[in-house]
This record gives C-alpha cells, structure tokens and sequence, in this order.
C-alpha cells in the first residue's frame, strides 16, 4: 500500500509537467512562431540633378536618392528576392529602380540607398504636370512588392511579402522632397 501513494505522486508530478509544458508550447508558438511580412519602406529621399522645360510641353527630370528600409519584426530571418520600386505621377510610370536582392536579420531593419532616375518624357495622355509645376509641388507615389522568405530556426520556412505604397511631394522651389509618408 505504501508504494502505491508514491506511484499516484508521481503519476501527478509528471501530468502536472506535461501540463506545464503544453501551456509553454502553445504560448511560444502563439507568440514566437507567429510569422508576419516585412515592414518595406522609405525612410528618406532627397532629390538632385534637376532639370525642367517650360515649353508647350512640361517636362521634368531629376534623380530621387532614397534610403530604402526593410523592418523585419519576427524572430527569424526574412531573404527577399530582387524586386524593384516604381514612382508614379498621376498614376503613370515615370521612374524604376531595382532592389537587389538580400536578407534582412531577425528583429532588425536592414537599410539600402536606391537611386532612381525620374523622367516625366514617359508620360502618355493628359496629366495636370504644367499646373502642379506651376505651383512649385509636384506630388508623386511609390510603389514596391519585396516577396521572400521568413527561415525560422533553420527549419521552418515561410513565404511572405512585403508591400510598399508611399506618397511625397518635390517642391520645386528648394529641390527638396516633402511630406514622405508611407503606408
């Protein structure tokens, strides 16, 4: 009978146990293992080499340097394949550049300058780029899709994506970019 109790104790010692661990595993892999897309933006553009035409028709050139940021928030490392980034006027092409591909290490912001030659010459149809030069601020949007991987603990891998949209405004008067918001 004496033995029976020492049995029952440990019978319990270790279903407490593995209790215990089921509640560890289930919160590390409802907080650890939730993988989620990189954060892709830009964290700062600046224009230069400008040139402009005031002829029957407008056009514009100059090259947007920009310091482009991957944020990678999970607890494993993202590599993303080469991809590129598109400025738009109203809605059309008027600049491309390519990112090169690269990895961007758990929990950390991986930074890249990307030089973007913009040439409003590209523009079809009929755009408001006389009236917005006039005004001395000529709104444009970027555009960029980071697609890659998450590599967790050098099994798990996990395909997700990064998508940019940014807005911002070059002022004519100072040649400066303004008001660079990204989503």
């Amino acid at each position: 009978m004496r033995g029976e109790g020492k049995n029952r104790k440990c019978l319990a010692y270790v279903a407490i146990f593995i209790v215990f661990q089921a509640i560890v595993i289930a919160v590390f892999a409802l907080t650890v293992m939730k993988i989620k897309g990189p954060k892709v933006r830009f964290s700062s553009a600046v224009a230069e080499n400008f040139s402009s035409t005031d002829s029957n028709s407008s056009s514009l050139s100059f090259t947007l340097v920009t310091r482009f940021a991957v944020k990678n928030t999970n607890f494993g490392h993202f590599k993303y394949q080469d991809s590129n980034v598109t400025i738009l006027y109203a809605g059309q092409a008027i600049g491309t550049a390519d990112i090169p591909r690269g990895r961007a290490k758990a929990r950390s912001t991986r930074r890249t300058d990307v030089t973007i030659s913009i040439n409003t010459d590209k523009l079809t149809g009929t755009t408001n780029l006389a009236s917005d030069m006039n005004s001395g601020l000529v709104p444009l949007t970027s555009e960029a899709t980071l697609k890659g991987k998450v590599h967790l603990m050098k099994v798990i891998k996990k395909n997700k994506s990064g998508k940019m949209s940014c807005t911002m405004s070059v002022n004519l008067a100072n040649r400066a970019v303004q008001d660079l918001k990204c989503e």
